[in-house]
């Protein structure tokens, strides 16, 4: 416990107060504790009794306040195919080939509505800051369009600007129509890099270089990307190591192991996170170990699929990052930072029994893990002094709570479901009483429909 505040103590713009647990980090929690926001920033916590005076002063009473949950790996265009029927029983590569031919229907006004409407979704599962990974490009100016609703929303985004140029032509499995020239990737990745990546502290907006997997893209695209990254000083993201058929195909056509290539290409490298990395032998997880290379473990994704899943336990305790995410709606269909939170301790608990996952383990993963995977670990997933001010003030019924009298932060996820009742990104209020505070949502939310409709020919 902490028993003292912690920063300076001034007027504050907002200060959330009397929370019935507030965790500040791995191992620091206050009971009865306060947070005060200025300028951006968490600027001191404590507790009760050494509360600043503030413009705005919001009772956190009988709720659990914890940093904003980070999101290390999704697909926010693919809500717009939600559950859709022909695809939800089919392998990873099974649903990746019915779905591409609809994806090929998208244009900045799909991306863009499903950005805006997902950012809401991930705003009310209590996330602060998410990646996404969009690698599909019928159409020129996609990835301008989902940082256009970040912006609109105030919503602190990674884009990824993903990639494939291997169609089925080719030996891949994307049709033509979704794939582009490797001088196109390369022109555009450099392109958005000058246009929207703030590499400064606090940034609301990064860029960073994310060829889809290694069966998508060829040798030399993976190569000039890892180069393309360095001279730029941004980060790199692809799938790794999430199903078999992957290792297989990488050895049929690379005469190697998917790490093995992911190294021969020159992404071993602390600046790379990788999603799922499921299938990874124990000399491959200490080489990525070694390297400081992040992965986003997806709980959801991998049970839905039903591939595997990470060796969460045996990366932390080898030092990996571990963070999370939520993975497309084509495979997951929801964006809650908490759900999968919660799944991570339920699945790290299904593989390695009841002392494999805590509730706390679990929060760590999802706040500096995946921080750490952002390479944002100095400012994000933490309530200290100076941490950019995302915070959440989360709600479960009082129904759901009856009789968890001990432990708040166990019950958080033991005993949900549980939603945001506030979120703040950068000190500003994103959800309020469980709602987004998003005017445009309405108008978003009419226009996916229509979109989704279209793209999968229903009604």
């Amino acid at each position: 416990m902490t028993s003292a505040a912690h920063g300076p103590v001034g007027t504050a713009e907002l200060l959330v107060r009397d929370a019935e647990l507030l965790v500040v980090d791995d191992g620091r929690e206050i009971a009865g504790g306060w947070v005060a926001v200025s300028g951006g920033r968490v600027t001191a916590v404590g507790p009760a009794g050494g509360e600043p005076e503030a413009q705005r002063t919001v009772s956190a009473a009988g709720r659990l306040v914890t940093p904003g949950l980070v999101n290390t790996h999704h697909h926010i265009y693919q809500n717009l195919t939600r559950s859709y029927g022909p695809a939800v029983n089919g392998s990873l590569f099974d649903w990746l080939t019915t779905l591409y031919p609809l994806w090929a229907g998208l244009d900045e006004e799909a991306v863009y509505v499903s950005a805006y409407v997902g950012m809401a979704e991930l705003l009310m599962g209590g996330c602060t800051t998410s990646s996404d990974h969009l690698y599909v490009h019928p159409q020129p100016l996609l990835v301008d369009a989902e940082i256009r609703a970040a912006r609109d929303i105030g919503f602190r985004f990674h884009a990824t600007r993903g990639s494939m140029t291997r169609s089925v032509e080719d030996g891949g499995l994307p049709p033509r129509s979704v794939t582009q020239t490797e001088d196109e990737v390369l022109a555009d990745s450099e392109r958005l890099i000058r246009a929207h990546h703030d590499p400064e502290p606090g940034a609301l907006v990064r860029v960073a270089l994310a060829p889809c997997s290694p069966f998508s893209v060829t040798r030399e695209l993976m190569i000039a990307t890892a180069e393309l990254a360095e001279r730029h000083d941004v980060r790199l993201h692809t799938h790794l190591a999430e199903d078999r058929d992957e290792d297989t195909y990488c050895r049929e056509t690379y005469g190697c192991r998917p790490v093995e290539y992911f190294e021969d290409t020159g992404w071993m490298t602390d600046r790379s996170w990788v999603a799922h990395c499921i299938h990874p032998n124990d000399a491959e997880l200490r080489r990525l170990a070694a390297a400081g290379v992040g992965v986003a473990h997806c709980p959801s994704s991998n049970m839905l699929i039903g591939g595997g899943t990470a060796r969460v336990r045996e990366m932390r305790e080898l030092g990996l990052p571990v963070g999370l995410g939520c993975d497309g709606s084509a495979s997951t269909d929801h964006a809650s930072l908490w759900l999968e939170t919660r799944g991570a301790l339920l699945l790290g608990r299904y593989r390695g029994g009841p002392g494999a996952m805590t509730a706390r383990d679990a929060l760590d993963i999802a706040t500096r893990g995946s921080a750490r995977c952002l390479g944002r670990a100095d400012e994000l997933g933490h309530l200290r002094p100076g941490a950019c001010a995302d915070l959440v003030v989360w709600d479960l019924h009082e129904v759901a709570l009856a009789g968890a009298l001990t432990d708040p932060v166990e019950a958080w996820l033991r005993c949900g479901p549980a939603r945001a009742w506030m979120t703040v990104v950068g000190g500003r209020v994103l959800v309020e009483r469980g709602e987004p505070v998003l005017p445009g949502l309405a108008e978003a939310l009419r226009h996916h429909g229509r979109i989704a409709r279209r793209l999968q020919d229903v009604g």
